[in-house]
């Protein structure tokens, strides 16, 4: 491989080879521009996140097939008055709704032609809020049920005296794709403005920030398009997905590219003409930029072995990505840093004798305090390392995608008036079927609903419907408490496990199906806990077989990937300290533990690579404490940079209108500079000082 990689950068570095990748990247973003789909057409509001063989799954399709042909798209209208509400008012806005002919409308309450008795379960105590189920035909894409939306909101704007929201998936719907639709654009502004002033800032060259943004623009349009190529082919493309994407797409670039252009400096210090600079500078960081850039790509991979849809859908878009910026960081930043030339590092041009390692540098200092005292860095860094990490056992996990969304977004507001003024447990109640073997007695009616009564936190059981032949019936099942929370979902995991006891215990034969949003979230986190271990494994296997291929050694690739897990947990457990701390934020989504996971061991062992590799290279001439100290030294400078941007390349994500991606960007982001600083920068030295020997 090194062989093969050293032919491919030896021709993209010559004159004519410069020019050729040039009209080769050119042509391709042209090409993949005028012809290739836009992704944004095939962008989807949500991903189904559970295998078709879950509980859950299974149990929706069974209600669907025995009680419902087509439920339509739930929109609950949720209002709020300045006095008290009554049916009159209700049934008005029915009404209306009936005749104006929204847009896709299917079917809503008849509070019309109720008696006023059952017209009061869709009243508060109070009567100052109420609530109307409505459905629009399924049908209807996003935009359809927008327009549909703005529509009742004009109906019911007339009316002074009520405040409407709408929420259910109709409105969560809408308002999460409006959000995401506003936000694409300040992301994307928001990576590049950072970037730029901080490569500004750290290099003070204005060339060395433009040219691997320059890069990563070509990189941004070759990724976009061929994603709109794949998604035409039946990928779906989430505004999540894309987001994330985008993040690691400028990071990994931006990152890259520093590595190539600080050995490129170097080497200007040695050779005189740009092309033979490049060539060496390449021989050295071509095959540590290729691995760090293959332990991503196959850290994207393993994400195919995961049963959650979410994170399969991570997998053909990361990984597409990743194999773009591999190809651009050995052919299109070596090509644009040399046609630059030494106007590249502009004002502070590198000049053949200048002095390569300045001794009284920073990083000099580090290199030689970790020689010098390798067991106390050690000691300190892990004590640091493993209180950060304790705080994992207070991780407080929240299941409510809606809590994620801003305070002041519609859907989310309806369903917290809801919430307050209604039997929390009836906002997401749980349908339990029985699919039996012969006709269900009276007797054995009330069985069910005396023993599902008598479970854990249930409110109430009621009997929702019954087949014609009589051998399958569905109950309503609400809980006391929430049904997001964590003592109903543990209530109703210890239910589903007892149905064969439920079953015994009546004395019928059959099976025991539970739908709706608590038992969704069951089986999620059952599949999220597999998927955690699974990935985990396969992922720090297959990342260590590469670092034994890379290093060629055993012990360093242990050196390496241990200290990143370490690493990982502190990050995850300082990180949600933090967020507590400055943010208010004490919950956080399953989702991030993993998605922290892939991206920290990842991108973090792109540093570690780099350092060892540099070892590697000294430890040719030096003895085991001078190579540490010299590859402290010479990468110190870039890594560290490095570590800064892309850590606040992550931090954007904090911009993002969804809880789960501003706690996953800030741990990153805390996780990045702890690889930076601490494991790269003194950990990982201190212990080769230790463990490695001159021969």
């Amino acid at each position: 491989m090194e062989k093969f990689l050293r032919g491919i950068t030896d021709r993209v570095v010559t004159k004519k080879g410069v020019w050729i990748t040039l009209a080769i990247w050119v042509l391709a973003s042209v090409l993949l521009a005028v012809f290739a789909p836009s992704p944004k057409d095939y962008e989807v509001p949500s991903i189904q996140s559970l295998p078709e063989d879950q509980q859950s799954v299974i149990a929706e399709k069974k209600v669907n097939e025995y009680f419902s042909e087509d439920d339509g798209i739930l929109a609950l209208l949720v209002f709020e008055g300045k006095e008290e509400i009554n049916q009159e008012q209700l049934s008005s806005i029915v009404k209306k709704i009936r005749s104006e002919e929204v847009n896709g409308f299917k079917d809503i309450v008849p509070v019309d032609q109720m008696p006023p008795q059952a017209v009061s379960q869709f009243l508060s105590d109070d009567q100052t809020t109420a609530f109307l189920p409505m459905t629009y035909k399924s049908s209807l894409e996003t935009s359809d049920i927008q327009k549909a939306n703005e529509q009742v909101y004009d109906i019911v704007n007339n009316d002074e005296n009520l405040e409407l929201y709408i929420t259910g998936p109709a409105g969560i719907s809408v308002d999460s794709t409006e959000l995401f639709s506003r936000a694409d654009l300040v992301l994307i502004f928001s990576t590049v403005g950072i970037i730029l002033i901080l490569l500004v800032v750290i290099y003070r060259s204005p060339l060395l920030a433009l040219i691997p943004l320059l890069a990563a623009a070509f990189v941004y349009e070759v990724i976009m398009q061929t994603l709109g190529i794949l998604g035409s082919q039946g990928l779906a493309l989430t505004s999540q997905t894309t987001s994330i994407m985008s993040i690691l797409l400028f990071a990994a670039v931006i990152d890259y590219s520093l590595f190539v252009f600080s050995r490129y400096r170097e080497e200007l210090k040695d050779h005189e003409n740009k092309f033979d600079a490049m060539r060496l500078a390449m021989r050295h960081t071509g095959m540590p930029v290729f691995f760090s850039g293959g332990t991503v790509l196959a850290a994207m991979l393993v994400l195919f072995f995961a049963k959650s849809g979410d994170y399969q859908n991570f997998a053909p878009t990361f990984a597409t990505a990743m194999a773009v910026i591999v190809i651009a960081s050995v052919t299109l930043v070596p090509a644009l840093f040399t046609l630059f030339g030494r106007r590249s590092f502009w004002p502070k041009i590198p000049k053949v004798g200048d002095e390569k390692l300045k001794s009284h540098s920073f990083w000099n200092k580090v290199g030689r305090g970790i020689v010098k005292r390798p067991v106390v860095s050690v000691v300190v860094v892990a004590i640091f390392l493993i209180i950060s990490a304790l705080n994992m056992f207070n991780l407080k996990y929240e299941f409510n995608t809606l809590n994620a969304f801003p305070e002041d977004m519609p859907s989310r507001e309806g369903y917290e008036v809801l919430e307050n003024n209604f039997d929390p447990g009836s906002l997401a109640p749980t349908t339990v079927l029985f699919e039996g073997e012969e006709t269900i007695t009276d007797e054995e009616q009330q069985a069910f609903v005396d023993e599902l009564s008598s479970e854990p936190v249930v409110n109430n059981v009621s009997i929702d419907g019954m087949t014609e032949d009589g051998e399958v019936i569905s109950f309503t099942l609400t809980y006391s408490e929430n049904p997001y929370e964590t003592e109903a979902i543990n209530a109703l995991e210890n239910t589903i496990q007892s149905s064969e006891d439920i079953l015994n215990e009546i004395g019928v034969e059959g099976d025991l199906y539970f739908a709706g949003e608590t038992a969704r979230i069951v089986d999620d986190r059952e599949v999220n806990n597999r998927d955690i271990i699974v990935i985990v494994t396969l992922e720090t296997i297959l990342i260590f077989a590469m670092l034994v291929a890379l290093t060629r050694s055993f012990k360093m690739p242990i050196y390496m990937m241990g200290t990143i897990l370490v690493s990982f947990l502190a990050a995850l457990g300082l990180g949600m300290f933090l967020t507590e701390l400055f943010f208010g934020i004490d919950t956080i989504s399953n989702r991030v533990p993993l998605y922290a996971f892939v991206f920290l061991v990842a991108l973090g062992i792109d540093y570690n690579i780099m350092l060892v590799s540099r070892f590697q290279e000294e430890r040719k001439k030096h003895s085991v404490k001078k190579a540490v100290e010299l590859a402290v030294a010479n990468t110190g400078g870039v890594i560290s940079s490095a570590g800064l941007i892309l850590a606040a390349t992550f931090a954007v994500l904090m911009t993002q209108p969804i809880q789960l991606l501003f706690v996953f960007g800030f741990i990153v982001a805390v996780g990045i500079l702890i690889d930076t600083f601490i494991i790269r920068g003194v950990l990982l030295p201190g212990l080769i000082v230790l463990f490695e020997k001159d021969k």
